[in-house]
C-alpha cells in the first residue's frame, strides 16, 4: 500500500464528459469528481487519497454520510461517478479555515493528523498470521507509491520495465549466509522488523518450502558473494485474495511469483535490476510477467494498468495494475528513495466483492 499523506494540491479542472453538474479535479495524474463551479484551475485544495479513514464529523461536513466504503462508511475508495473514475476527495475542510493553503502546498505539509485522518489497515486472515519474533536483520519490502500521485518519478524516454502487479500477498524472505538462517515475513510485519515463526499452516512458510525459495536464496548468496539476500514474491491463488488466477492455493502448494530481489555485499544493500533479476534466477523460481521494456511513456503505462491479467495465460479476470522501475536501479528525489512506482487499474479498484488483505 502507498504511504498516506493528506496534502494541499494545486488543481487542474476538466469538464466531466457525461454530467453537466460535475467536473473533474486533477491532482498529479489522479482525477476526482467535484461539483461544477466549486473550483477553478489554479485553485488550491486538500486532497484526501484512497485508503484514508475519515472521522465521523468530517464525513458529515463533506456530505458523505453513508456514501464511503467500509463497515463504518468512512473509508475513501475509488468509485465511478457518471462513468468517470474518481480517486480520492478534493475539499476545503472548515478545520483548516485559518491555514494558508498556498504555503501548506509549498511546504508539502501533511494534514492527516490535524484532520484526524488515518490509514486503513486491511484485515489479516488466520492463514497469513502467526507467532512472530524480533528480526532486526531482515531485509523488509518497501511501500510503493502510486505514479499518479508522483508523476515526475520517471522522465519521458527513460528505459524502464513495466511488470504486472499481481493481486496476492507479499512474501518476504531474508537469507543470512553467516548462519544459513532464514527469516520469513509479510510486508506489514517486515516493516516492523518482525518475522513469522515457522508453521506448516502459515501461507508464507508454505510458499517458501513448497517452492524452495530459501534454497534458491542460499544459492544466490553463494553465487554473488552476498551476506544477505532478500527474495520478494507474491503468493496468490484461490483462498488468498478474491482474484485467484486459476490457481488453487487451498488444496495444493500456494502459487508464487518473484517480483524483486535485494542483495547485501560489502555492507551495501542493492536491488537487482529487472534484467539482472531474471538472469540471476535463471528459471529457478517463477517471475511476475513483464508487460513492457523500453522508453518510459506515462500514457502507455497507465493504459497497461488496465485490461486482463496475463499471469494465468488465460486472462481469467481483470488486471490489478502495473509496477514501473528503471532498467538501471536508481534513487528518486521525488520519492526520497528508490525509483519504483505503481499504477492500479480503474476496473480493479471498482470491482465488486474485492479483498485487500496484506
Amino acid at each position: 500500500m502507498s504511504t498516506l499523506r493528506v496534502t494541499v494540491e494545486e488543481l487542474t479542472i476538466h469538464e466531466h464528459p457525461h454530467a453537466d453538474a460535475l467536473e473533474l479535479a486533477q491532482v498529479g495524474l489522479y482525477r476526482a469528481v467535484v461539483a461544477k463551479g466549486a473550483y477553478r484551475t489554479g485553485d488550491f485544495a486538500v486532497y484526501i487519497p484512497e485508503q484514508a479513514v475519515l472521522p465521523e464529523e468530517l464525513v458529515a461536513e463533506l456530505g458523505l454520510t453513508g456514501k464511503l466504503a467500509g463497515s463504518a462508511a468512512n473509508r475513501v475508495k475509488a468509485i465511478r461517478l457518471r462513468g468517470e473514475l474518481s480517486q480520492g476527495i478534493v475539499c476545503r475542510p472548515r478545520a483548516l479555515s485559518g491555514v494558508d493553503l498556498v504555503q501548506a502546498h509549498r511546504d508539502g505539509t501533511d494534514l492527516a493528523a490535524e484532520l484526524g485522518i488515518v490509514k486503513w489497515v486491511p484485515p489479516v486472515p488466520i492463514s497469513m498470521s502467526g507467532e512472530v519474533k524480533p528480526a532486526p536483520d531482515l531485509l523488509p519490502w518497501i511501500d510503493i507509491e502510486n505514479l499518479k500521485r508522483y508523476p515526475a518519478v520517471f522522465p519521458e524516454g527513460e528505459p524502464v520495465a513495466v511488470t504486472e502487479k499481481v493481486h496476492g500477498t507479499a512474501c518476504c524472505l531474508t537469507y543470512r549466509a553467516e548462519d544459513d538462517g532464514v527469516l520469513v515475513t509479510s510486508k506489514g510485519l517486515g516493516a516492523q522488523r518482525l518475522a513469522l515463526t515457522e508453521d506448516p499452516g502459515n501461507l508464507y512458510w508454505r510458499a517458501v518450502r513448497d517452492h524452495g525459495v530459501d534454497r534458491v536464496a542460499a544459492d544466490i548468496a553463494g553465487e554473488l558473494g552476498a551476506s544477505r539476500v532478500g527474495v520478494y514474491g507474491e503468493v496468490y491463488g484461490d483462498g488468498v485474495q478474491d482474484l485467484g488466477y486459476g490457481a488453487d492455493s487451498r488444496r495444493g502448494a500456494p502459487a508464487y511469483a518473484v517480483f524483486d530481489i535485494a542483495v547485501e555485499t560489502g555492507g551495501r544493500v542493492r536491488w537487482l535490476d529487472p534484467q539482472e533479476l531474471t538472469a540471476v534466477l535463471d528459471g529457478r523460481l517463477p517471475v511476475v510477467p513483464t508487460l513492457f521494456s523500453g522508453p518510459y511513456d506515462a500514457r502507455r503505462v497507465i493504459e497497461l494498468a488496465e485490461g486482463r491479467e496475463t499471469l494465468s495465460g488465460r486472462a481469467v479476470h481483470v488486471r490489478e495494475g502495473v509496477v514501473v522501475r528503471p532498467l538501471e536501479d536508481r534513487y528518486s528525489a521525488e520519492l526520497g528513495g528508490r525509483a519504483i512506482a505503481k499504477v492500479v487499474g480503474g476496473a480493479y479498484l471498482t470491482r465488486k466483492g474485492g479483498t485487500e488483505y496484506e
